[in-house]
């Protein structure tokens, strides 16, 4: 199969997918060039039959599959599979088209992974990084407690309204994917710290200038998601933790740290947005690896 220079619309449309995964899910450097190449690869094939990314049917996916499996490991073809999956649904949701050619294809059956996480003390160390004797230190710290303590998406995090914070009730009220709103606890740690942030850090920053997004830039605007992931990298490094970082495995930590503590799986999906259970499942992993730890350490047969 020669290789072909696939269209600048088809570039065009990679590039969005591919900024979409840093930005939403924090993915690493690594994992990105992976999506990447297999999209690049599909496209070029796709140039040699005269078609664009978007006007793909579920045939020409089995056919590119059928080029591919005997050159490939189960493993690549699974992680192509992903690719192309997780890149039709984003244009999907995006409404670029309606139907989705990758439905009823079926990937191999692979062990799963776990996702990656931190550790309670180094969850600890990277709340307490920010400088909350400064107004930025302050909505920083603010900002790190509320994900953690709740769970949320980075794109849920900056989208908060300063209405949709109850300090009283102790609750935020969240919208997630598909404008599916859902009310989360928040906990006294990050109630206490948005209420000092609220109280000696907003207005400060704001300079009587308006803004209904909770959490404000010096420039008065709402946080962007791109900035709020350099700053978690960057407490992460003044933290000492030297696991790859973004906004996303905190989302992770949270959920993982409920498990351990004894919480419900139906309860950890509500507070997390899953619409489907078996998105969830993938912590009763992390669960079952904390108790083999657990027993290996403590039980004398271990």
């Amino acid at each position: 199969m020669s290789e072909q220079v696939i269209t600048p619309a088809d570039a065009a449309e990679l590039d969005t997918f591919i900024d979409h995964l840093w930005l939403e899910d924090g993915l690493s450097k690594n994992t990105l060039v992976s999506y990447r190449l297999d999209l690049t690869s599909f496209a070029q094939w796709l140039a040699t039959q005269n078609k664009p990314l978007l006007k793909v049917d579920q045939a020409d996916i089995q056919q590119y599959l059928a080029i591919k499996f005997p050159l490939s490991k189960p493993r690549s073809i699974s992680r192509l599979i992903a690719s192309l999956r997780r890149f039709y649904r984003f244009v999907i949701r995006e409404n670029k088209i309606s139907l989705d050619p990758t439905i009823q294809i079926q990937s191999p059956k692979l062990p799963r992974s776990l996702p990656a996480s931190l550790n309670e003390d180094e969850v600890v160390a990277l709340l307490n990084a920010p400088n909350v004797n400064e107004p930025i230190g302050l909505r920083d710290r603010a900002m790190l407690e509320l994900l953690y303590a709740c769970g949320l998406r980075v794109s849920e995090l900056v989208d908060v309204k300063a209405m949709e914070v109850s300090l009283s009730d102790g609750a935020v009220r969240i919208t997630g994917k598909g404008s599916k709103t859902r009310l989360v606890p928040m906990g006294e740690e990050a109630i206490d710290w948005i209420a000092r942030y609220l109280r000696d850090a907003r207005p400060v920053i704001l300079q009587s200038r308006l803004c209904d997004t909770l959490f404000v830039t010096n420039r008065g605007d709402a946080m962007t998601r791109q900035g709020f992931w350099y700053l978690i990298k960057r407490y992460a490094l003044l933290a000492g933790i030297t696991k790859h970082m973004s906004p996303h495995v905190l989302r992770h930590a949270f959920a993982t740290h409920l498990l351990n503590h004894g919480a419900d799986l139906r309860v950890v999906q509500m507070l997390l947005g899953h619409s489907d259970i078996s998105t969830t499942q993938i912590y009763t992993h992390v669960a079952r690896e904390r108790l083999k730890q657990l027993h290996h350490a403590h039980h004398p047969r271990g």
